[in-house]
């Protein structure tokens, strides 16, 4: 392995989130606008390049990758990109492949991502509700998301279930959500709503329920325990005494998580996104179609995490979006 990445705040690079397509089968309304334009097919990263990009990151001290999207698994000919990530399970270099998906596809493709070393996967879900669900994704099928956990927990996937938290959505449904996952064996996460993309109708401060309060309205009816241990993501944890479940809360507004922060984001573009918050990035393909050898993408990386910043500015306090970034949260990864 070269030398490991650390960012210029002596904060080492091991978790790397790679975004393989912009493209979804849902529209959720915090995510995307509803008349999405996606990218042309040419612009992507091939699956070799994936392979080849995720490949350095790994050689260079990544040990934990998790795929991303829009929705991953509606890619075509995804699994040939897990099944070359396996290899480096296989050598131990990478500890962790994972990712996130909204459970469409996970009948057709959970066994699958079992045998290629998953061992844990992300569902974002944040409401159990029919009408609820098809009015938060516009096109979104509850019950063939439901199959697809079930699906995923026959493979023997670990499943954690990662709610957004939006006001007047389903702040009715927080002892539900917590009711339901706990019966399964299914962690919980709420994340607080962040201010990416202009969605055209959705106002952002409408949306913004603070997990201090989802806590503390938890609280009225658990007994709560601060947990240490962390995932190597941005959540910190409690665990519910009386069912021993694991609750996650990932607050970028109301606690900024950032000095322990170890991840970059890499687009199906090939842009690498030091910060989910920030708009600086740099153009990694450009030199991975540069030459045929990696001396020349390596030393994009180095240089990019250099430019890593030492937290992002989202902000709500001042009763408007401020820190907004640009782009949605379908083209960064989710």
């Amino acid at each position: 392995m070269n030398a490991p990445l650390i960012d210029p705040f002596a904060r080492p690079i091991s978790y790397l989130r790679v975004s393989v397509t912009d493209r979804c089968d849902f529209r959720c309304v915090y995510c995307m606008a509803e008349n999405m334009t996606f990218l042309p097919k040419k612009e992507l990263l091939t699956l070799e390049e994936l392979d080849r990009i995720s490949t350095t990151f790994i050689r260079m001290g990544v040990e934990k990758l998790r795929i991303t999207g829009g929705e991953p698994l509606v890619r075509k000919g995804i699994m040939t990109y897990f099944q070359a990530m396996a290899r480096h399970l296989d050598s131990g270099a990478l500890k962790e492949l994972t990712l996130t998906t909204n459970g469409s596809q996970l009948r057709r493709f959970a066994r699958d991502l079992a045998d290629c070393g998953v061992r844990r996967v992300n569902i974002s879900l944040d409401t159990l509700d029919d009408k609820k669900f098809a009015d938060i994704t516009r096109w979104g099928r509850l019950a063939q998301v439901l199959d697809g956990i079930d699906a995923a927990q026959e493979a023997g996937l670990r499943v954690k279930i990662n709610a957004v938290a939006l006001k007047g959505f389903n702040e009715d449904e927080l002892f539900t959500l917590q009711k339901w996952c706990a019966e399964r064996g299914m962690d919980l996460t709420f994340i607080e709503v962040m201010p990416m993309g202009d969605l055209g109708n959705e106002d952002r401060l409408d949306q913004y329920w603070s997990l201090k309060d989802l806590r503390a309205t938890l609280a009225e009816q658990f007994s709560l325990t601060d947990l240490t241990e962390r995932s190597g993501g941005p959540a910190r944890y409690v665990q519910v005494e009386e069912t021993g479940q694991k609750i996650g809360f990932i607050t970028p507004l109301t606690h900024n998580f950032c000095e322990s922060c170890n991840r970059v984001r890499l687009t199906c573009t090939g842009e690498l996104y030091m910060c989910l918050g920030q708009e600086d990035m740099a153009d990694l393909r450009a030199p991975l179609r540069a030459a045929p050898d990696d001396a020349v993408l390596e030393a994009a990386i180095r240089s990019a995490i250099l430019r890593k910043p030492k937290g992002h500015d989202f902000d709500y306090s001042r009763q408007k979006v401020d820190g907004q970034v640009s782009r949605h949260m379908s083209h960064t990864g989710g």
